[in-house]
């Protein structure tokens, strides 16, 4: 835990390497100091189908699914960072955004729990 799930245009893959958009969201993650470093997951899902707003214009969009118990201003913070990091890395994509959602630790499971 936590997960961080990369959505996006397809050619975001054109400009950086998806290793290196992974290490960048990977570190900004951890130097936030909210999570142990071996815990931090991160996946990148490219679509070349989409529609953003009527049109085909690049985006990068990041579901954060992070453990309960964390404050409102702590997950405003991550997300702070890694839109701004991505902004610096991405300065011509014109839609870059993120969520930070809450997993229940009561109904959470992983094959170490079962």
């Amino acid at each position: 835990m936590p997960h961080f799930i990369i959505d996006c245009s397809e050619n975001i893959l054109n400009l950086k390497p998806a290793e290196e958009i992974i290490r960048e969201v990977h570190d900004t993650a951890d130097a936030t100091g909210l999570f142990a470093k071996g815990d931090i997951k991160v996946r990148i899902n490219p679509f070349n189908l989409f529609t953003v707003g009527n049109s085909k214009d690049d985006f990068i969009h990041i579901i954060a699914h992070i453990m309960g118990g964390r404050s409102s201003t702590q997950k405003k913070n991550l997300s702070t960072q890694i839109i701004k990091k991505l902004k610096t890395f991405f300065p011509d994509v014109p839609i870059i955004s993120m969520d930070v959602r809450d997993i229940d630790k009561t109904t959470y499971s992983n094959r170490k729990m079962v």
